[in-house]
């Protein structure tokens, strides 16, 4: 397999490459960039997520507007659906074959961004040893549900944004939904907690008829609305530290007149990634 020439994604202020992660080198995968004006070896990067639609272009331009004021190189990872064709491959991070056989770590699609990053290093598109993650709706998904299996160590930044559900720190709930029945235990369940994690939840975010609005039983039990489950996640993961009589490091943030909206959110994050990315 080729390996793909990262040093074209900066090429010009918005570029699109494909781009095959070495444990997945019959998925391809598309990498689409938003370069500010004065980029360089020490510009902080930012992976952007997604949502269900896999419009990572949709999400780049969001960001284009963007990264010359918050001084970031933000590169929107596209899980295709002729690659990752469903919930299972992309926001539940490839766990699990759809007849629920587990797969080995190595498989799971969460450490895409690990070695993108190690690519970009190796490359010299960046020297940053650290990066920001943002995800919004099912990209929220992915990256909430990435931290939580400990792929966490060079996260500068990470912003959860209206997802639509997730997998609630509690040991007892199996997954996707919690972390039971995972390799999750007790003290990964504490480091996770101790972890600064950003949700963000759109106050408008409360339409329950749109067409990938979870809806199943188990979904419904985390809350009426994407609005109520983002509050929940956070309140419950502040339960969970005090039961386990140790500290919630999570935030959440309300983004008000802002519903199920990639722009909107992204540009209520914007400030937040520049101001935790500085220096790091």
């Amino acid at each position: 397999m080729e390996m793909t020439d990262l040093i074209r994604l900066v090429d010009t202020p918005a570029t699109s490459l494909p781009y095959n992660d070495p444990a997945f080198p019959d998925r391809p995968l598309v990498l689409h960039a938003a370069r500010p004006r004065d980029f360089g070896g020490e510009t902080p990067v930012l992976f952007v997520h997604h949502g269900v639609r896999r419009n990572g272009r949709d999400y780049r331009d969001y960001w284009l507007d963007l990264v010359d004021e918050a001084g970031v190189l933000a590169i929107s990872v596209e899980f295709p659906e002729g690659s990752y064709p469903d919930h299972l491959s992309y926001q539940f991070g490839n766990l699990h074959a759809k007849d629920g056989k587990p797969n080995p770590r190595e498989e799971w699609s969460f450490g895409v961004i690990e070695r993108l990053c190690d690519l970009l290093l190796a490359q010299a598109v960046t020297t940053r040893q650290r990066y920001g993650l943002f995800g919004h709706s099912a990209g929220g998904q992915f990256v909430h549900r990435m931290l939580s299996f400990g792929f966490r160590a060079r996260v500068a930044i990470a912003i959860s944004a209206n997802a639509g559900t997730y997998a609630m720190p509690d040991l007892a709930t199996p997954w996707p939904f919690g972390l039971g029945q995972t390799d999750v235990d007790t003290d990964a369940l504490c480091a996770l907690l101790s972890f600064p994690i950003t949700v963000m939840a759109g106050t408008e975010d409360v339409k329950t008829t749109g067409e990938f609005f979870p809806k199943g039983p188990r979904s419904m039990r985390q809350g009426a609305n994407r609005y109520e489950r983002a509050h929940n996640y956070v309140r419950t993961g502040h339960a969970a530290a005090a039961a386990l009589q140790t500290t919630c490091a999570w935030t959440i943030i309300d983004v008000p007149g802002v519903g199920h909206d990639g722009r909107g959110m992204s540009a209520a994050a914007a400030p937040i990634v520049t101001a935790a990315m500085n220096g790091s």
